[in-house]
């Protein structure tokens, strides 16, 4: 059934935006994050353009987002590392997982031991061992591919990062790791931060996390969605819920088939643009679950059935709705079709 709102996906901006983060990597290897669905884009179809790309590692959150890539026959890690429940899919053998608590430790260490990575925690006080734990040797006869970490604060210029840096260097030979990973998107911006491997998520996908990859990172999503009425509202009348939107003149109204269950967020009310042909036109009233209405008076052209894009370039789409541009892409919902080109 052809759906009445769509993603625009383009492949080659994608492609690109990872090969620069793998230019700006220096001679450490680039990965890529593609869980929560690629940040929302499609896992399988994005990890299976970057694999041809040159990728070589890929990162989910938990066993069944690697599950579902299984069939691409990718080198997948888990970040969550592996619950009791989580054993029979670890045992296949189709992604390691990057263990973050002892307990997880005592449980790869009793099921065999395999290969896997491990996530030590240098200051953001979320997933990992301690540096006292490795010292203590939790990690001892572990077949460590990749021992990493995760910066706090790499979207600013905190001191933070600096301390986190050195504590992950200070880890180097302290294991069986063959590798070191510390940078996501961000820190990839920053210069000593690489050490074997990156971690980008945000900037493969067009996001901005730092003021130093605005030039370098190509959107990939562009929102479509179908007008489904069009209609005249006349001088003094309202638009949308708590009437939030009162007509200076006759206005020419479109209403989209989109609003919040889709991602696109009450925040956009009032604030947001849609365009067609280059001419920007006005959200108007409050977004509401399933519709938007947007001012088309100046572009008499629109009709029942016109596809509209909405504005959506992430730093300036955060800054208009108030949302971070992590949620902004990851909240993209199951009702859209993804067209990639």
């Amino acid at each position: 059934m052809p759906a009445p709102l769509r993603l625009r996906l383009d492949g080659d901006a994608l492609v690109q935006n990872w090969r620069t983060l793998d230019r700006m990597s220096g001679t450490a290897a680039c990965g890529a994050a593609v869980k929560a669905n690629g940040y929302g884009l499609g896992a399988i179809e994005v990890a299976r353009r970057l694999a041809d790309a040159g990728c070589r590692d890929f990162f989910v959150s938990n066993w069944q987002e690697a599950a579902e890539l299984a069939p691409l026959g990718l080198t997948v890690s888990v970040l969550h590392g592996v619950r009791e429940e989580d054993m029979p899919a670890a045992a296949a053998g189709f992604a390691r997982p990057v263990l973050n608590t002892p307990r997880q430790v005592a449980r790869w260490k009793t099921a065999g031991g395999g290969v896997c990575d491990v996530m030590v925690d240098t200051g953001m006080n979320r997933l990992g061992v301690s540096a006292d734990d490795i010292a203590a040797g939790l990690l001892d006869g572990l077949q460590i591919e990749t021992l990493m970490s995760h910066l706090a604060c790499a979207d600013e210029d905190s001191p933070m990062n600096a301390v986190q840096r050195d504590r992950f260097a200070a880890l180097a030979g302290a294991t069986t790791a063959k590798r070191l990973s510390l940078a996501n998107s961000a820190g990839i911006a920053l210069d000593g931060y690489a050490f074997d491997l990156t971690r980008p998520g945000l900037a493969v996908y067009g996001g901005v996390p730092r003021a130093g990859l605005a030039d370098a990172v190509k959107f990939v999503a562009t929102i479509e969605a179908q007008v489904l009425q069009c209609r005249r509202v006349r001088v003094g009348q309202t638009v949308g819920y708590n009437a939030t939107w009162t007509a200076p003149a006759d206005t020419e109204v479109a209403i989209l088939n989109l609003g919040y269950a889709d991602g696109y967020f009450r925040g956009f009310s009032n604030c947001g643009t849609a365009s067609a042909g280059g001419i920007p036109m006005p959200v108007i009233g409050r977004v509401s679950m399933d519709l938007v209405a947007i001012d088309v008076t100046s572009v008499p052209a629109v009709h029942e059935g016109t596809w509209l894009a909405l504005d959506f370039a992430l730093p300036e789409a955060a800054a208009v709705s108030g949302m971070s541009q992590y949620e902004l892409l990851t909240s993209l919902g199951r009702r859209y079709s993804r067209v990639w080109r």
